[in-house]
């Protein structure tokens, strides 16, 4: 079976090429540096910004802003339309849910959704058997 017969019958296949993959409408607005480690998957319309502006009119007016770094781990994936804000760190081997906005850091080894995104559990050996047990059907 081809990996595209894979994909369409809801199977698990392989869609790697790099050690990074996005899909379309990638934001990456850097007034400081966005990190990625290794096997990183991002969904589309994802966005990753790095600059603010600061909630003083006064100074915010004067077109002041700041820049915080973002990194992110080995092995994330990010859902379709997720944001992250500036200074933010993620983990390795986190999973993003979907539409998240991001405000905080995301600890590894953990699945984390919402606005603003949470963690909602760990990543455990049980998520292996889950995809593999269902190819088996």
């Amino acid at each position: 079976m081809t990996e595209k017969e894979k994909m369409l019958n809801q199977m698990l296949y392989d869609a790697s090429g790099e050690n990074f993959y996005s899909n379309h409408n990638l934001v990456i607005l850097d007034g400081a540096k966005v990190i990625f480690g290794d096997n990183v998957f991002i969904g589309p319309n994802c966005g990753f910004y790095t600059a603010g502006h600061p909630i003083d009119f006064d100074r915010r007016n004067q077109g002041l802003e700041y820049a915080y770094p973002i990194t992110v781990g080995n092995n994330a994936w990010f859902g379709a339309g997720v944001h992250v804000v500036p200074g933010v760190t993620i983990g390795s081997n986190v999973v993003i849910g979907a539409g998240s906005v991001v405000t905080k850091n995301i600890p590894s080894n953990s699945v984390a959704v919402g606005n603003p995104c949470k963690v909602v559990r760990q990543i455990t050996d049980e998520d292996k058997k889950a995809y593999f047990d269902r190819n088996l059907k």
